[in-house]
């Protein structure tokens, strides 16, 4: 018999970048700048499928196979998008059929010293056998980080 349970975490990750909120907010409303920063380690991570309907109301959908692994899936909806200011969004994740967690994540952009503070508010429930070990933190804050590499490289304009 499998036992049902919840695990609930919630976790803050501030990042200043050095570039207006237009332009970062910029970075998370189309799917060719996103594509730029959110995904996984592309040398262990392949790409399966990718969209993007940035609106309210609009779905995301990003999947992809880890090497030699489980297949990875998000699945997003947005609830509420103030340009340059916020996002707030729900998603599922699911290795390969398997839902393994809920979540509620909220990005904030305040203009500050010439640049931009994010503030990433992540509410999750996971589900059942899954064990995050505060991995998805992590793995928020690495794209974070890709975030700020793609704007510092030029790649989002």
């Amino acid at each position: 018999m499998n036992q049902r349970r919840t695990e609930h975490t919630t976790f803050v990750i501030e990042r200043f970048y050095d570039f207006a909120p237009t332009l970062v907010f910029a970075a998370w409303a189309s799917a060719e700048a996103k594509s730029r920063w959110f995904s996984g380690n592309t040398n262990k991570w392949t790409l399966m499928e990718r969209k993007l309907e940035f609106r309210i109301g609009g779905r995301e959908i990003l999947k992809g196979q880890w090497q030699g692994g489980p297949v990875s899936t998000f699945a997003g909806l947005y609830y509420d998008i103030v340009p340059n200011e916020r996002i707030i969004y729900s998603y599922d994740m699911f290795q390969d059929s398997t839902q393994i967690s809920v979540s509620l994540a909220t990005v904030e952009l305040r203009g500050k010293d010439n640049g931009t503070l994010l503030k990433f508010t992540e509410q999750a429930v996971f589900l059942d056998a899954f064990e995050d070990g505060g991995g998805r933190e992590q793995g928020t804050g690495v794209l974070l980080d890709q975030l700020g590499a793609a704007l510092a490289g030029g790649a989002i304009k």
